[in-house]
């Protein structure tokens, strides 16, 4: 009768070490399949990027194309072109100078607020200096 209580610590033991091995095995499986899927998803991400690079490159090569091997065109039509050329080369100067001035006003603008902030740090700390000096 003795050795059957022993035996039932140890079965359950056993049976307990056995459920928690299943548990992790199957949480092993489960987090090896997820790293397999995130992989082929890399994979497959991967695959597209380097479809639409060799996309754009495409793109490129046959814009350079044209662009080399100009059709003959009118000569109004070759004056509106130039026109608008000249027009958007205007326009990308203007957005270029907008751009820098509100880059400059912002740094101005970010530096006045950091002096104010810091002035009025120092009034604090000049005013609590003057009430430790009075006591």
């Amino acid at each position: 009768m003795a050795t059957n209580l022993l035996l039932l610590p140890n079965q359950t033991f056993v049976l307990i070490l056995a459920i928690i091995a299943f548990i992790v095995i199957i949480a092993i499986v489960i987090q090896w399949r997820r790293v397999r899927e995130s992989h082929n998803t890399v994979m497959l991400m991967e695959k597209e990027i380097e479809l639409k690079k060799i996309s754009l490159v495409e793109k490129d090569l046959e814009s350079k194309r044209l662009m080399e091997n100009p059709i003959q065109l009118p000569k109004d039509q070759q004056d509106n072109l130039t026109n608008i050329r000249k027009s958007t080369s205007e326009v990308m100067n203007d957005v270029g100078y907008l751009h820098s001035e509100i880059n400059e006003r912002l740094a101005r603008l970010e530096a006045q607020t950091e002096q104010r902030k810091l002035e009025r740090m120092l009034k604090d700390i000049e005013t609590k200096e003057k009430q430790l000096l009075k006591k």
